[in-house]
């Protein structure tokens, strides 16, 4: 028995070897079971070899030998436990790191197998085997049927062959983010990691490297924080299309294609499986933050899920490090950062949130027509964000060979050079009693931010660093601008001891009158977006005012 090679091992050996044709069983929807379930009555015999039924003994019996970990133990590998599987308990010991709240500004990573195809969004997995869909007619005029050429039959062209982490981890470090997040495995199934658990991964496949891991290495060698995401809850489901019409998905032995259950299906087995591989996530890269989508607030996988919190938690202890979970809703926000796609919050909220949204305005993976935002669009939401005390985690999609492209690379190195002009009213800042003032709206919710804003120079978002007071305009000005919110009667006794625009050498002129403090623009700009006045106080202003902070959580919509 070759206990040493895996499925992964001796997929390409299969692929041609062609001999010895036998019918297997396949896949097919249960009629007693609303979930998708294996069924060994044959009903569309597909056509395999006898190598890959030795394969799959094979594999069966070395998996076998595998100890199996304690699923419903929260402690960690050293014995610490002052986290338990509660949210009241979790509540009760969690604490936001400074790391986090400090840091303000991310980079999301969505790379993998589905850059190969490069057409319709990361998305394609699952919308390649809808029938009807752009994605469904491009994949059988492009690459063929689907019973011919699946879905995994893209990795042995997901190359990454010019991946250089380190360069990556370069551009990271220039663009002013303090905190980088990988998607450690999408919702396609294909791990980025080397995995014990999931053969089907960049270790032993496609690139044959650890993606991860290298970026993780360079990532912290360029003292910026290392995270991940991990999106294997919703491959429960997400090849369920493929059970319809005849296709690669209909074939049992494909591991890649997971359980196939009907759309956001979950079960004990799928919950108890995502745990393990989130768990093997935490033990080999300890990451200190993990971001998660949207379905594992189903109530399936919830009680799992609050293991894993505890678990992490836990470890996090060991490692002497905060940590930090990103989730989109379904949970307390004092147990785990709020995170809202694509949009923002309306409101400045009492504890951290977080958007996370991408460069551009149609994938989160490549495609060759991808529509790029301008990164003065991207630093006004910077600003609104921060001002309302919130991060922003920006993503961008690298091409199958490990390139960067250069457009994704000009818009991180415009908001680098913008945060070396103005980072000090960003890093570390804090929200004042009130986020802003101006009239133009700013849309809020999930999937509102594709569109710029056209802000006037009275649409002004605050921040504080101690007795220092910043007001960012949203727009130039060729003259004055009024701060309506520093009346008289918020300043109270508080002297000004100085006033300047960031990055400008030129004095900056000002008037504390009845309608609130006015200050003149100077006559160049110091960079090309978003301006900041600093107004330096003797001691901190507004304490008689009421925060308009809020404890709302927007919802995701369906």
């Amino acid at each position: 028995m070759e206990c040493g090679k895996t499925e992964a091992d001796k997929y390409e050996k299969v692929q041609n070897n062609l001999h010895n044709p036998i019918l297997l069983p396949t896949f097919a929807p249960s009629i007693n079971n609303k979930h998708s379930t294996f069924n060994y009555k044959l009903m569309k015999p597909t056509l395999l070899t006898a190598s890959l039924i030795a394969m799959l003994m094979t594999t069966t019996a070395c998996q076998n030998t595998r100890q199996p970990r304690d699923l419903d133990s929260v402690a960690s590998p050293q014995g610490t436990e002052v986290f338990k599987a509660d949210l009241d308990s979790i509540a009760s010991h969690y604490e936001f790191p400074s790391w986090y709240t400090d840091a303000k500004f991310g980079i999301f990573i969505h790379w993998g197998v589905f850059s190969v195809p490069a057409f319709g969004s990361e998305w394609y997995p699952h919308h390649m085997y809808r029938e009807g869909s752009s994605e469904f007619e491009h994949h059988r005029q492009t690459y063929g049927d689907q019973t011919k050429f699946g879905y995994k039959d893209f990795i042995p062209m997901f190359k990454a062959e010019q991946f250089d982490a380190e360069q990556w981890a370069a551009l990271f470090e220039a663009s002013g983010a303090r905190y980088v997040i990988p998607v450690a495995e999408h919702h396609d199934g294909f791990a980025m990691y080397d995995s014990e658990l999931n053969e089907w991964n960049a270790v032993k496949m496609g690139p044959k490297r650890d993606i991860l891991g290298e970026l993780k290495g360079a990532i912290e060698k360029h003292q910026l924080t290392f995270g991940l995401s991990t999106h294997r809850a919703e491959n429960a489901w997400y090849y369920h299309e493929g059970t319809k019409f005849p296709s690669d998905v209909q074939d049992s032995t494909i591991a890649l294609y997971g359980f196939r259950y009907e759309h956001e299906a979950y079960t004990d087995e799928s919950s108890r499986e995502w745990l393990e591989r989130t768990y093997e996530l935490i033990d080999k890269y300890q990451p200190r933050l993990i971001f998660f989508d949207w379905s594992v607030n189903n109530p399936v996988i919830k009680p799992y899920f609050t293991k894993f919190l505890a678990y992490y938690y836990n470890n996090a202890i060991d490692w002497g490090e905060g940590v930090v979970v990103n989730t989109k809703q379904g949970y307390p926000t004092n147990v785990m950062v709020w995170d809202v796609e694509r949009g923002k919050s309306g409101r400045m909220m009492k504890l951290p949130w977080q958007t996370d949204t991408f460069v551009g305005t149609k994938s989160w993976g490549y495609i060759e027509d991808e529509v790029y935002k301008v990164p003065g669009q991207i630093v006004d939401d910077l600003v609104d964000i921060v001002s309302k005390n919130g991060n922003l985690l920006l993503n961008i999609g690298p091409r199958a060979d490990g390139t960067i492209p250069q457009e994704q690379q000009d818009i991180l190195l415009a908001i680098g050079d913008w945060l070396r002009v103005n980072g000090e009213a960003i890093y570390g800042s804090h929200c004042w009693k009130h986020f802003g003032e101006g009239e133009t709206e700013t849309p809020k919710g999930s999937f509102t931010d594709n569109q710029a804003i056209a802000y006037t120079s009275q649409d002004i978002r605050f921040t504080t660093q101690g007795n220092d007071f910043y007001a960012i305009t949203l727009e130039w000005g060729d003259g004055d601008v009024l701060i309506k919110s520093l009346t008289p009667d918020v300043i109270g006794d508080a002297k000004i001891l100085d006033v300047s625009m960031l990055g400008s050498t030129e004095e900056i002129r000002y008037k504390l009158t009845p309608e609130g403090l006015r200050l003149t623009f100077p006559q160049q700009k110091p960079c090309d977006f978003a301006y900041t006045f600093r107004i330096r106080f003797d001691k901190s202003v507004g304490d008689n005012l009421e925060s308009e902070a809020s404890d709302e959580v927007m919802g995701y919509p369906n």
